[in-house]
């Protein structure tokens, strides 16, 4: 229970990757608020399952592409509970409002870009400067999710990789200033990892099949491999780890440049 007594909040948490670090956070100890878009179902039976833990669960929705909702869910936090000790910046546009950012680079269109850019990189700007103030003097944690889509190609993903490096590079600044307040601030960047949010990829079944073929490992990434290393670098072991992408891939990057997928 490495994490008992912390309280974490972890964005898009109603299903995926962002459930499965929600409940790998309770399972260390940790009470959780998540946050959910519009799934309020989905994230009120994960509130369930965290509290079937014996831990503390609470939901809010926000949409993390809009400033306004940021500050609203972070004025919650504040007034209902007056402290954060890890935040877990998870949320990702996908559906209908990004049509026209699942694209190859010269289909483009402006709405789906503007929307992936502004709940990655934006929502993570906007979040970390509200979460800060409320881990003053608790050795807090923030930990952003990536992709190693910012190094290799991938069909469709020019718009989310674009963003996703701006996300890594702003951990490496906000690491450099959160550091002498005691906050440590890590990215995890994950291979192909089995969600709802490839399975939106025209050619879904063959990438799961190919990089399962390619993979040291042998199979594609679940939400429970990110969830663990998360769940370490939200612990006192992990106290100097600072400003690092933690590459998480079954080993998928050491071999993927001698194989096109």
């Amino acid at each position: 229970m490495e994490l008992e007594g912390k309280l974490a909040f972890v964005t898009g948490a109603s299903r995926g990757i962002g459930k499965a670090i929600a409940l790998k956070l309770a399972d260390m100890g940790a009470d959780v608020i998540i946050n959910y878009y519009k799934n309020k179902d989905a994230a009120e039976e994960v509130v369930k399952e965290i509290e079937a833990k014996g831990r503390k669960g609470y939901a809010i929705q926000g949409d993390f592409g809009k400033k306004e909702d940021i500050d609203r869910v972070f004025d919650e936090i504040k007034e209902k509970f007056g402290y954060l000790d890890i935040f877990i910046s998870n949320a990702v546009a996908s559906g209908r409002e990004v049509v026209g950012g699942f694209a190859p680079f010269l289909k483009l269109r402006e709405r789906g870009t503007d929307r992936i850019f502004n709940i990655t990189a934006k929502g993570f700007i906007w979040s970390a400067q509200r979460a800060v103030p409320l881990m003053k003097g608790r050795k807090g944690k923030i930990v952003a999710i990536s992709s190693t889509g910012t190094k290799d190609y991938m069909p469709y993903y020019a718009i989310h990789a674009a963003a996703k490096s701006a996300l890594e590079a702003l951990v490496r600044y906000l690491a450099v200033e959160a550091g002498p307040l005691g906050i440590n601030v890590n990215t995890v960047s994950g291979g192909p990892i089995d969600t709802e949010a490839i399975q939106l990829f025209p050619d879904y079944e063959k990438i799961k099949e190919e990089t399962a073929k390619l993979t040291p490992l042998g199979r594609m990434g679940e939400p429970e491999d990110l969830a663990g290393v998360v769940g370490f670098l939200c612990t006192e072991d992990a106290r100097w780890i600072q400003g690092q992408t933690i590459v998480v891939d079954g080993g998928l990057s050491l071999v993927r440049g001698k194989k096109d997928l």
